[in-house]
């Protein structure tokens, strides 16, 4: 077999296998974590500190009766599930996990695809997102799932719009759109968190907007909408809506991660110079990083109240739209003058 092929393979392999851990992982420490902060067990009894109850979770999903609303407009509701996966899983393959590596006399990005709009890919399939949400909440025949599916629509829009301009004052000094040109850079100057702190605010911000994770989760919220988007969903076809907000939190973090935190290197050790231990020490800098993002994202979950839709959309376009506008026209300005 080509050996390229075989590299291809073993970096979709790697990648798949660390975003279908990142649910079950996160299960447990959404509610180990929640209860520590509310001085409460959690769960405890599946396992030492129940650390089976994911592995339950998916027993009781497998299990449970999967109904399909009369009503329903049948292909787009079985429709919508595989497609909330679908852009949380492909969004993962532009990003670089690690180091170059060599194999059998070739040097190869730890990437699984290396594209020359990497960043612009990512945004793309990212958007894809949105398309499930409506979806569900349009086929269900429900009006609460009905109204989730506007608010989520209204909402991506929105937020995704001051994302990809705080995106592309990270993109302008760089001048490639190649995630891996965006870690080399932040290795030869500094974090980007430190060059552009607006920018990484708004990006921050619009990630948990994205992700729909409270404050921003108006497409669900529980005391208005039942459960929003995905009310008439149950057994495997929610577990898969379970799967793709948790995969999307990952790759989003991940993505953050790469543009403002160093991505996988951290700048006192030499990766390049290790061989495969430091692929691995890479591949290990980045998931620390995605670790400790995904750990932000529960913090904030059980600390903040959820926002009035009016204080959302306002935020939206009045403070995070301006601020990254401003950001970018800096950014311009400092890359322009040498300073960047």
């Amino acid at each position: 077999m080509n050996v390229d092929v075989v590299v291809t393979v073993a970096k979709i392999a790697v990648v798949l296998g660390l975003l279908l851990q990142v649910a079950p992982i996160m299960v447990w420490v959404e509610r180990r974590g929640s209860a520590m902060m509310q001085d409460r067990p959690g769960p405890n009894r599946l396992g030492p500190f129940g650390l089976f109850q994911a592995l339950a979770d998916a027993v009781k999903f497998l299990f449970k009766e999967d109904v399909t609303p009369a009503a329903a407009d049948k292909p787009l509701y079985l429709m919508a599930p595989a497609l909330a996966l679908l852009p949380a899983f492909t969004t993962s393959v532009v990003i670089p996990w690690g180091p170059n590596f060599t194999w059998d006399g070739k040097e190869y990005a730890f990437t699984v695809s290396n594209a020359d709009t990497g960043v612009l890919l990512f945004l793309a399939l990212a958007s894809l997102g949105v398309y499930s949400l409506v979806m569900a909440g349009y086929a269900s025949n429900n009006k609460f799932s009905l109204l989730g599916s506007i608010r989520a629509s209204a909402q991506l829009i929105s937020y995704e719009l001051a994302m990809t301009v705080a995106v592309l004052a990270v993109i302008i000094p760089v001048g490639s759109f190649h995630l891996t040109d965006v870690v080399a850079y932040q290795r030869t100057n500094t974090w980007n968190c430190l060059l552009q702190p607006f920018g990484f605010l708004v990006f921050c911000i619009a990630a948990f907007a994205e992700t729909n994770r409270l404050p921003f989760d108006l497409p669900e919220a529980e005391s208005e909408l039942v459960a929003g988007f995905h009310t008439e969903y149950s057994a495997m076809r929610f577990a898969a809506f379970f799967q793709a907000e948790y995969t999307s939190m990952a790759a989003l973090s991940a993505l953050g991660c790469t543009l403002f935190l160093g991505g996988w290197s951290l700048p006192w050790l030499n990766y390049e110079g290790m061989g495969w231990l430091g692929v691995a020490l890479g591949l290990g800098t980045l998931l620390a990083k995605v670790g400790v993002c995904m750990f932000v994202f529960v913090w904030v979950r059980w600390t903040f109240p959820r926002f009035r839709y009016d204080q959302l959309m306002r935020l939206g376009w009045k403070f995070l739209l301006p601020v990254a506008l401003l950001n970018l026209i800096a950014v311009s300005a400092m890359t322009l003058a040498g300073w960047l």
